[in-house]
């Protein structure tokens, strides 16, 4: 194959649109309820919600003219991003308060891609932003599981049944969506717990004075406006079938 047929293979893909069916718009719901309510397959899937996450703390603080110094990301599914800059608390208050809501803002625009139906844009979209994220980290867990991402969406992307690339579409848009929303219930979960004074909000608490749960209760009312929302835009776009 050629370089030309593989950029008219990508655009064709980039610009096709896809109607979904119900079935496959919701079986990808229930796959991502399961893992969400199975540990094991949490702590898998777990790896993707992270991985946007610190995304979204970096963005942020590039965003805001900070260095971006790398992205870190361990095996028991937490992650760390390093940024340098100034230490004015509003640019450091909008970075932390970006982690726990970005899973759910990509969420809703994975959604709002699926509503317009391009299914095959959102893969190739991720595979881009994962290739963006893996110039980022460092250390080695994190590489690996980046690189495995990047391998596993590239290959669904290019290679997987139209049925399978539409269903797994489907399932990243409600994982990350979901998968939010789950994050914040286990922030606070932690809170409560002993090991809590680490976390965003506590950031967020230490730069602004505002007490922690206020800010993990805005963290909820972010992810689960954006689900919503985000299923609002998946539903009402799929016909019968």
């Amino acid at each position: 194959m050629s370089i030309g047929d593989i950029i008219d293979r990508l655009w064709a893909d980039v610009t096709s649109h896809v109607v979904a069916t119900q079935t496959a718009a919701l079986w990808p719901l229930a796959a991502v309820v399961v893992a969400l309510a199975v540990p094991q397959l949490w702590h898998v899937v777990r790896h993707i919600i992270t991985i946007v996450h610190e995304a979204g703390h970096a963005t942020v603080a590039a965003l805001l003219g900070r260095e971006v110094r790398g992205i870190r990301l361990h095996a028991d599914t937490s992650g760390l991003t390093t940024h340098a800059g100034s230490t004015k608390r509003l640019p450091l208050a909008l970075t932390a308060f970006a982690g726990y809501t970005a899973p759910a803002v990509v969420g809703v625009g994975a959604a709002a891609l699926l509503h317009f139906g391009h299914a095959f844009a959102l893969l190739w979209v991720a595979v881009l932003l994962l290739v963006v994220v893996l110039v980022q980290i460092r250390n080695l867990y994190g590489f690996v599981v980046v690189v495995l991402a990047i391998g596993a969406f590239g290959w669904l992307a290019w290679s997987a049944l139209d049925a399978w690339r539409v269903g797994v579409a489907y399932g990243v848009a409600w994982l990350l969506l979901l998968g939010a929303v789950r994050a914040v219930v286990e922030l606070h979960g932690s809170r409560r717990g002993a090991g809590g004074g680490g976390s965003d909000a506590d950031a967020l608490a230490r730069l602004t004075r505002v007490p922690g749960v206020v800010w993990v209760a805005l963290f909820w009312l972010v992810t689960v406006a954006c689900a919503l929302g985000g299923a609002w835009f998946m539903v009402g776009t799929v016909v019968g079938g």
